[in-house]
C-alpha cells in the first residue's frame, strides 16, 4: 500500500512517518516530490479538517492514497488563536520577525502576557484527512490539552512545544522523548484513529 504525505515540513514527515510504520503494516510511505507534485499549496480553509483535505486531494493525484494533516495550537482565552494560522502566526505580532518558530512562540507569548497561570490553557488539535484513489474521503482528530508557560523549557520538538506544558509528564512537549510525545500527542492519536480508519475501508473492498 503507497500512501502519499501532503507535506514537505521534514520535522513533520518523520513524526508522520514513524506514526504511520507503526500502525500500519506494508505501507510505503512517499513525499510530494517523490511522485513529481510540485509548488505551494493554497491552505485557504477555516477549520483543520478543511486544510487537511485540501492538501489531500493534491496528493491523492498521484493515483496513491493522498493523506495530509493541519495542525496547531488553540488556546482558550484567545478564542482558539492561533489555530488554524499557528505555522503563521507571528504576522499578528509586527514585532516578532520572521514567521518561523521562534517568531510565533513571542507573539504567543505577548499576547498572552497579562493572562493569569490559571487561564493559560489549551490544546494542540491535529486534524488527518485522507482521500482515496475512488474519491472516498474522510477526516479524523485528535487533541492534547495542556497549559501554556511563560518561557522556554526544553530543546526537542518543534513549533510551540517549548511553552506547552503537558500535566501528565510534568514537562512541556520540547522536554520528552520523541517516543513519549508519540504516544500522548494530539498527532499520535489522530494517526491511531486514521489508521483503524483505513484499514476498516481497505477491507471493506
Amino acid at each position: 500500500m503507497k500512501i502519499v504525505l501532503a507535506s514537505r515540513n521534514r520535522k513533520k514527515i518523520e513524526e508522520l512517518r514513524t506514526l504511520l510504520l507503526e500502525e500500519i503494516d506494508g505501507i510505503e510511505i512517499l513525499s510530494l516530490d517523490d511522485v513529481g507534485i510540485f509548488g505551494e499549496i493554497e491552505e485557504n480553509g477555516t477549520t483543520f479538517e478543511e486544510n487537511a483535505l485540501i492538501k489531500a486531494r493534491v496528493a491523492a493525484r498521484s493515483g496513491y492514497i493522498g493523506i495530509a494533516d493541519d495542525s496547531g495550537l488553540a488556546v482558550d482565552v484567545l478564542g482558539g488563536e492561533p489555530g488554524v494560522y499557528s505555522a503563521r502566526y507571528a504576522a499578528k505580532c509586527h514585532f516578532a520577525g520572521d514567521h518561523d518558530d521562534e517568531g510565533n512562540n513571542q507573539c504567543l507569548l505577548y499576547n498572552l502576557r497579562e493572562v493569569p497561570d490559571e487561564a493559560r490553557t489549551g490544546a494542540y488539535v491535529c486534524a488527518i484527512g485522507c482521500v482515496l484513489p475512488d474519491g472516498t474521503e474522510f477526516t479524523v482528530r485528535g487533541e492534547a490539552r495542556g497549559r501554556i508557560l511563560r518561557e522556554y523549557h526544553g530543546n526537542g520538538g518543534f513549533g510551540y512545544d517549548p511553552l506547552f506544558y503537558f500535566d501528565q509528564f510534568q514537562k512541556t512537549f520540547a522536554e520528552i522523548t520523541p517516543a513519549e510525545k508519540n504516544a500522548v500527542s494530539h498527532r499520535g492519536i489522530a494517526i491511531k484513529a486514521f489508521a483503524k480508519k483505513l484499514k476498516e475501508l481497505v477491507q471493506n473492498d
